[in-house]
């Protein structure tokens, strides 16, 4: 299996301390395997699947993958992490990726209107006589005001720049005013995807296959499925009377920003890896088609789409769920914390999904060729049975040094607090808020029940300015929590103890 061009990220993260080594965090999540090939057995047959295709991306590289069932069912074709499948959806981000890139360039902005770029936009109607213009982060984030056009729009697939054009000067009936609500638009998609051709002046594959695709790697990654190996390419299906009956594959065209790419595990998982590679924030070189910052841009919430109080996963366990868009990216984080952000895919003969955990340095993805195919129920599920199975935790963040010298200062102090108020260390709210005498007592307190302190922890930072350690008893421990303030230096403001329990 081939690793790819950000595993020498990963290691230069590892050797300057941006990420603690963890060496046996792989093995640990190759040994899932079986399960996880269980899951997706059992999620082919209960669905009708043709085939699938799935792969785990851990620490910027692919560490497993495989396939099931057939891209070609007349000829028994095996799906492996090779076959190029039809992502439909999944496509978006990448459309979004080279409107970020045109920026990084300096040739449009994000709040420009979109009319600058096509002007037929300029002269259509709009809902109200208050509508703002519709602007590309409208488009971006699903809310320029269009309809959710989900099965229409899966047969616009290969229309030409002729028949986007004619559409907007007949006139596009809205279901909002621009700017209010979330509502998912391929038609939306459609408009950037046209903007990138007119600001870039290449065709818009050309483009994001130049300005993305070349730079990550991914040389098997395509627009029209005739340019696919005849071994490789997945053809779509539906079940229908109980046999799958096989879909018309469309050629590429004018809406393949919305969901046109074909691509394979292999090729994708680059793509995911970089997407992985902006977390955390650090000061290491830039790699990609578009900083790092731009990508964790695209996968912020920018707009809500919903709350699932009742929201369960697949194993049962209930944990209520919230949900957002980014820039051409679902974004959820659910009662635990922890942050999911990716895509589906569904078109006429294909189904698809993939999603990171940021915080866990781990991503999916999984191909089908079955209309619709559902990947995302499975896909949580394998998540969350690797992180259980593999017990793995959220990757430590680097330590800033202010954290550190005021871990260091803070345990010197203690337990006498001598001199405390003329260190130099505390806020000038810090005494106020609660005296030093009562602060001592309150300390006393737990130290009388953890015993004589023998050593104190490594820092666990929150953020830059904001962290734990403990300090270790002989019967106990003690977890120290504190906050620096926006200063330079930064000062403690907050400084709480309590019981490790």
């Amino acid at each position: 299996m081939k690793r790819c061009i950000f595993t020498s990220l990963f290691i230069i993260l590892v050797l300057t301390g941006k990420i603690q080594a963890q060496p046996d965090r792989i093995a640990r999540i190759k040994a899932t395997l079986p399960v996880i090939e269980q899951l997706y057995r059992n999620q082919a047959a209960k669905h009708h699947l043709p085939g699938l295709a799935f792969g785990i991306v851990v620490d910027g590289q692919l560490v497993m993958a495989g396939g099931q069932g057939f891209t070609e069912v007349a000829t028994k074709t095996k799906a492996s992490e090779k076959s190029l499948f039809r992502i439909a959806s999944m496509s978006k981000s990448v459309t979004a990726m080279g409107i970020l890139a045109l920026r990084k360039e300096g040739k449009l902005k994000l709040d420009d209107p979109a009319y600058l770029y096509i002007p037929e936009l300029k002269d259509m109607p709009a809902t109200t006589t208050d509508s703002p213009p519709i602007t590309i982060r409208h488009l971006l984030t699903h809310a320029a005001g269009f309809p959710e056009d989900n099965p229409w729009g899966d047969r616009q697939l290969n229309d030409k720049d002729e028949d986007l054009i004619a559409l907007i000067k007949s006139g596009i009936s809205f279901s909002n005013a621009p700017g209010i609500f979330y509502e998912y638009s391929n038609l939306g998609f459609a408009l950037l995807g046209r903007i990138i051709s007119v600001v870039s002046g290449k065709p818009y594959q050309q483009y994001i296959d130049e300005k993305i695709f070349k730079p990550l790697g991914m040389n098997s990654t395509i627009w029209e499925y005739t340019k696919s190996p005849k071994n490789l390419l997945a053809h779509g299906y539906r079940y229908e009377d109980d046999v799958w009956k096989e879909e018309e594959l469309l050629h590429d065209g004018a809406y393949g920003a919305i969901g046109g790419l074909i691509t394979s595990i292999e090729d994708f998982s680059k793509y995911v890896a970089f997407h992985l590679s902006a977390w955390p924030a650090s000061s290491g070189p830039e790699k990609g088609p578009v900083s790092r910052s731009d990508v964790r841009e695209m996968q912020m919430p920018w707009s809500f789409s919903g709350l699932v109080a009742d929201y369960k996963y697949p194993s049962g366990r209930p944990c209520a769920l919230t949900s957002g868009y980014g820039y051409g990216l679902r974004w959820s984080r659910d009662c635990e914390g922890r942050t999911g952000v990716g895509h589906t895919g569904g078109l006429p003969g294909f189904g698809s999904q993939w999603q990171i955990l940021p915080q866990y340095g781990v991503g999916i993805i999984a191909h089908a060729n079955r209309t619709y195919a559902g990947l995302s129920s499975v896909n949580t599920a394998v998540l969350d049975t690797i992180i259980k199975l593999a017990g793995l935790k959220p990757l430590p963040l680097p330590v800033s040094a202010i954290l550190k010298q005021r871990k260091d200062q803070i345990t010197k102090l203690l337990p006498e607090w001598k001199n405390a108020e003329q260190s130099g260390i505390f806020a000038e709210n810090f005494f106020p808020d609660h005296s030093l005498p009562h602060r001592k007592k309150a300390l006393d307190v737990l130290l009388a029940k953890v015993g004589a302190i023998k050593e104190t922890s490594e820092m666990r930072a929150e953020n830059q300015l904001r962290g734990t350690f403990l300090l270790k008893g002989e019967k106990g421990d003690i977890e120290v929590y504190f906050t620096l303030t926006p200063e330079n230096p930064a000062l403690i403001q907050y400084l709480d103890f309590s019981l490790k329990e």
